[in-house]
């Protein structure tokens, strides 16, 4: 009997258990008992749901986390007419056939006064007619305005009216379309579709399209495939308006033993847990544990709650289960939030297949010294 052969099999058999024994065994992710089982602690940070179909009816009472959530603005009707506003200008064009005529010279038969600004407080100044008031009014009724003033001063003319429109009277396009740029209002019934559509399309390249409208202080935002869905949020556009098309910014995190180790933008207005999974890879199949998918988020002390309208901690871990059929659907029901960490953990048999292989290696060792020593 060869002694050397089992003295060399008993020491390389105690390593590998103390190894085991010690949960040093060389892992590229958490068990879920071992992050799970903290939360029981009377110092834990930190809460754990299981993420089922009682607990998606309570997750509606909570807040949303990572980024800022914009409201929009819904449609309604305007009229397909233009309004002259402050810094428009205008062009005046008067005709006279009398040859005696108070603004025109003689042989002339008209007169055209050109770069009228609409005041700040909407007048333009005329000759003879002085001051006027404009703003507010359709290019039709200025004209028909502008002849009742002249009529006063020369009745036997007729006048003329053309827009070019200011600042306050045309929208800015911003990045994510083929043509950025100043628009002008054509009138009052100009929509966000509209502007896209003049500015040559959204780009396909970005990653669910976001629409942000600023008027004024506030900020609105909505996706563009919103958008495309509901006729009823094309709303219309005032002008001075600025309409800024950008890529998504939302995201979250992959670890563990996942598919993929990534940071994954958001690629449409709402990912669910198992949108998140298909998004990553899925689940490592050498290592992965489907029944031990983790959350992890954080909410602000302010959404902190006693009773279920909000978390019993900050920082929360939502555990899933996607080997069981109500995991499954909860999964599907289950929404990502902006800045949420996904991680697969490690499945336990790993780590025994990690130890019968040591063990398997250890006997392959001794075969080899014992062959060497004969």
């Amino acid at each position: 009997m060869d002694f050397g052969f089992f003295r060399a099999v008993g020491f390389a058999m105690v390593a590998v258990l103390g190894l085991a024994g010690c949960e040093q065994l060389p892992r590229g992710a958490a068990v879920e008992r071992e992050i799970v089982a903290a939360a029981d602690g009377e110092a834990a940070d930190f809460a754990v749901y299981t993420v089922d179909r009682a607990l998606l009816a309570i997750l509606q009472d909570w807040p949303d986390t990572g980024a800022h959530r914009y409201g929009w603005i819904p449609t309604s009707g305007g009229a397909r007419t233009q309004v002259i506003a402050s810094g428009d200008v205008l062009e005046v064009t008067i005709w006279d056939s009398n040859e005696s005529s108070l603004l025109s010279a003689d042989g002339q038969r008209q007169v055209q006064i050109q770069s009228l600004t609409v005041a700040p407080d909407g007048t333009v100044f005329v000759p003879y007619v002085g001051n006027t008031q404009v703003s507010g009014l359709t290019l039709q009724l200025a004209r028909e305005h502008l002849q009742d003033e002249i009529d006063l001063v020369v009745p036997s003319a007729q006048v003329q009216l053309t827009l070019v429109e200011g600042r306050t009277n045309s929208v800015d396009l911003v990045g994510g379309v083929s043509a950025p740029g100043a628009y002008p209002l054509p009138d009052r019934n100009y929509t966000v579709l509209n502007l896209l559509a003049a500015g040559g399309g959204v780009q396909p390249s970005l990653v669910n399209p976001q629409i942000r409208l600023r008027r004024g202080g506030n900020i609105y935002g909505t996706s563009v495939e919103r958008l495309y869905a509901s006729p009823n949020l094309d709303t219309l556009l005032h002008g001075g308006d600025q309409v800024i098309v950008e890529e998504d910014r939302r995201y979250f995190l992959s670890l563990g033993a996942a598919g993929q180790q990534s940071q994954h933008p958001f690629t449409q207005d709402r990912v669910t847990a198992l949108d998140a999974m298909a998004i990553v890879g899925g689940v490592d199949s050498r290592r992965g544990d489907p029944g031990g998918i983790l959350i992890l988020r954080e909410y602000p002390a302010s959404a902190v709650r006693p009773d279920e309208r909000g978390p019993s901690q900050a920082r929360v871990v939502f555990s899933l289960d996607l080997t069981s059929a109500d995991g499954l659907f909860s999964a599907r029901n289950f929404h990502i939030h902006d800045g949420d960490l996904v991680l697969v953990t490690e499945s336990p048999i790993t780590s025994a297949q990690t130890i019968f292989g040591l063990v398997g290696s250890v006997f392959g060792l001794a075969n080899q010294t014992a062959n060497i020593g004969n």
